[in-house]
């Protein structure tokens, strides 16, 4: 159940520590990132060559782009590494009573 404008993504236990798992909610794609303390929402489209950055690799508080290698800081989608210019969005995330919730822009 959506609460103050957090939508339902998905159970924390589908989710794998350090694995992204992509969603889409309202038309939104989303790499979601179970980290061992924390749970990351980004936008999953990479801001240089738009592949899916749920199919790149997790290391500590960052995301990879498997295509040319740029990685993103999972709490303020920031590029930590070239090619990528441009952060990415990222999304308040509430976990309760083991369901991910996810903020999006004009939430619901």
């Amino acid at each position: 159940m959506p609460e103050n404008g957090f939508t339902h993504v998905c159970a924390l236990d589908v989710l794998e520590e350090d694995v992204p798992r992509r969603f889409e909610v309202a038309g939104v794609p989303l790499a979601v990132v179970r980290t061992k303390a924390e749970v990351f929402a980004i936008h999953d489209v990479c801001s240089h060559s738009a592949v899916a950055l749920s199919e790149g690799e997790v290391e500590g508080r960052s995301v990879s782009c498997w295509l040319h290698g740029s990685r993103f800081d999972l709490g303020t989608g920031k590029p930590l590494d070239p090619p990528a210019t441009r952060p990415v969005p990222v999304y308040p995330v509430r976990v309760t009573d083991g369901i991910v919730y996810v903020s999006l822009p004009g939430g619901s």
